[in-house]
């Protein structure tokens, strides 16, 4: 319990550090060093409880149940001013809806439940600890020097506002360290509003008039799965008797029904955090924010809170068919439409979050499906897509800060021009969506759940989706790789800092991919024998070990000779009279000169957002209000 209190409070301590200590070089020991404490005590944790059973801690509520009131009441607070102050009244009332409800469940009812058992450490927590305390603090590192690098870019005599953002990136990882390992549900809500507002201001950091309107769009459709959480609590309270996640689950299991509302809300909530369609735009718009922000809150975990909390949820799907359908449907259309529309990006930070949210939408329709084999490849796409989308944002805003562009077509030659960070982004982009890689592996126990189910619907939907994601990932690879020249290395610039992070996840992503095989015996597998009572039909262990050797393999010849290559370079060779090889000029057929180029193809006509998104957000809207009103009149489908 010691390493928990620690994960949870000392982040705090060195937000309020970094929020006094405005000096560069003390700011930058204070993240170096916290970063390293709170990694070492993740490790620590994961250690100590690596192959144990659930363990739960016996904590007293009363003190802390009103330190999370006034938590909540301040988080309002700050929300209802900046609502004022930017004349958002619709962000206003939903906050205000919200610290009512809240005040309401806390004096009439949550004051007189005590949970006795108010932290808990489970291998699901372990897997998540590690990547909050592992990852989160690795972006930590990143953004030292890319946002020295931004304030660069800033105009003369702006405002040093780096102490704000670095203390909102801490709080945020302590309230993520309270959302996996906290039991009591008043108390994950609490942190789980404390994400929200963290993402609201770190989105409008810039104070552009896109930032405050993406900042804003974000918080309304945050603050409506807050009040669908805390609609649950009240449910709960006085349905369910209990504010233990453990009893809730339990309870669930031994009657069904009496759990159908509460865990309605809690899916919708967990659909709204996750950024599920109609809740994706608010994780598009928030691509505006610093890119250690879209690598920390809004890829690698923030989102992750919202799949974890269903995946924690997924046995009690499987015996509430209107919850499974809901959450099933939801994701599933999701991963099929974000993944089409995908295509069509070339910003590659809006193809990472179109990418984030399609994989979420897959996580989230395995939850849906709840049996033991969807669920062990629910939480490797979860390892998986948080290690490899923090890498592939740290790579883009490194290569957008030295090659002046995030667009895909603006990064030919980044294999001569930054050799080393462009095989860092190439292996994130393999470990997307090629064998032998983890998220290849998770997708097809993810297809082999679906089989078992005989769900026809989900396996069109699964590899449809998929294409679209072979497509999509292949056109960035191929831009990456394709054109050979002699332009001027510009990566001998890249701070340290941004080196120690993107090597990090690129030893991580590596480690995870090879060490498949423990992860799910010491790891996945116990967790769901604990919460199943069986296995299931998990991937042969064999067909494991066969990937973990073939990604090695991939990973050598990815990197050797990367920096000793002593090959004599010519000239790009144009097939005709050249005019000019750095412009990649030639003299054509008719004696004119024609520039060499090579584009993708988008084909926005047919995937772009306009023709789908309004798909997807009018079907989901009305799954989900079917399944809350089904949920609230007592209908259950058999």
């Amino acid at each position: 319990m010691q390493i928990i209190g620690f994960l949870i409070v000392f982040p705090l301590i060195a937000a309020l550090a970094l929020l006094l200590i405005r000096h560069n070089a003390a700011r930058n020991a204070i993240v170096y060093v916290s970063a390293a404490a709170i990694a070492a005590g993740s490790i620590a944790l994961a250690v100590g409880y690596l192959g144990a059973p659930t363990t739960y801690f016996e904590f007293s509520s009363g003190l802390i149940d009103h330190l999370c009131t006034a938590i909540s009441c301040l988080c309002v607070v700050v929300i209802v001013a900046f609502a004022v102050r930017y004349r958002n009244i619709f962000a206003g009332v939903l906050a205000l809806v919200q610290i009512a409800a809240v005040l309401h469940v806390e004096f009439w009812y949550a004051s007189e439940m005590e949970v006795a058992l108010g932290l808990y450490v489970d291998p699901f927590t372990v897997i998540m600890v590690l990547i909050i305390g592992i990852i989160g603090s690795g972006i930590c590192v990143y953004a030292l020097g890319y946002m020295e690098d931004f304030q660069a870019h800033q105009s003369e005599g702006a405002k040093d506002r780096r102490p704000t953002f670095f203390a909102l990136m801490f709080v945020f990882l302590s309230a993520m360290f309270a959302i996996v390992t906290c039991n009591n549900l008043s108390w994950i809500f609490t942190a789980w509003e404390v994400t929200t507002l963290c993402s609201f201001l770190l989105i409008g950091y810039t104070k552009t008039e896109e930032a405050i309107a993406n900042a804003f769009r974000q918080i309304i459709m945050n603050l409506a799965g807050g009040i669908g959480f805390i609609v649950a609590l009240l449910f709960c309270a006085t349905q369910v008797g209990t504010l233990s996640l453990a009893d809730l689950i339990q309870t669930g299991i031994e009657n069904p029904q009496v759990v159908a509302i509460p865990i309605t809300f809690l899916a919708f909530a967990g659909i709204t955090k996750a950024a599920q369609m109609p809740f994706q735009t608010w994780l598009l718009g928030a691509m505006v924010a610093p890119t250690p922000t879209s690598a920390l809150l809004h890829s690698s975990t923030m989102v992750k809170a919202g799949v974890f909390l269903l995946v924690k949820l997924a046995p009690l799907f499987l015996l509430n068919p209107v919850v499974s359908v809901m959450v099933m449907l939801v994701g599933g259309v999701t991963f099929l439409l974000c993944s089409f529309m995908a295509i069509s990006q070339s910003n590659a930070k809006r193809v990472l979050a179109y990418s984030t949210i399609a994989n979420l939408g897959l996580i989230t329709m395995c939850a849906g499906v709840g049996t033991p084999e969807a669920v062990w490849a629910a939480i490797f796409l979860i390892v998986f897509h948080a290690i490899a989308k923090s890498l592939l944002f740290l790579c883009v805003g490194t290569a957008e800060h030295h090659i002046g562009s995030r667009d895909i077509e603006d990064m030919d030659l980044l294999f001569e021009r930054m050799p080393r960070l462009a095989r860092l982004m190439m292996l994130g982009i393999m470990c997307m969506f090629i064998a032998p890689f983890g998220m290849l592996v998770a997708k097809w126990a993810a297809l082999v759940s679906f089989v078992d189910m005989d769900q026809v619907a989900l396996i069109l939907i699964l590899a449809f989706g998929s294409a679209a994601t072979f497509m999509f990932w292949a056109k960035w690879l191929g831009k990456l790789a394709g054109i050979a020249g002699q332009p001027k290395n510009v990566e001998l610039t890249v701070h340290a800092s941004e080196w120690i992070a993107t090597m990090l996840m690129a030893f991580l992503l590596v480690f995870a991919c090879v060490a498949i095989p423990a992860i799910s015996a010491y790891l996945v597998e116990p967790y769901i024998v604990e919460t199943y009572g069986f296995l299931g039909q998990a991937i042969a262990i064999d067909n494991l070990l066969i990937a973990s050797l073939a990604v090695v393999v991939v990973v050598i010849a990815l990197f050797t000779g990367l920096g000793r290559s002593k090959a004599r370079q010519v000239d790009v060779y144009l097939s005709g009279v050249s005019r000019d090889n750095g412009e990649r000029a030639f003299q054509n057929s008719l004696s004119g000169q024609t520039v060499a180029t090579a584009r993708n193809w988008y084909m926005d006509d047919i995937f772009g957002e306009a023709r789908i998104a309004p798909v997807g957000v009018v079907f989901n809207s009305v799954i989900i209000g079917c399944a809350v009103v089904l949920a609230l009149v007592g209908v259950t489908l058999v």
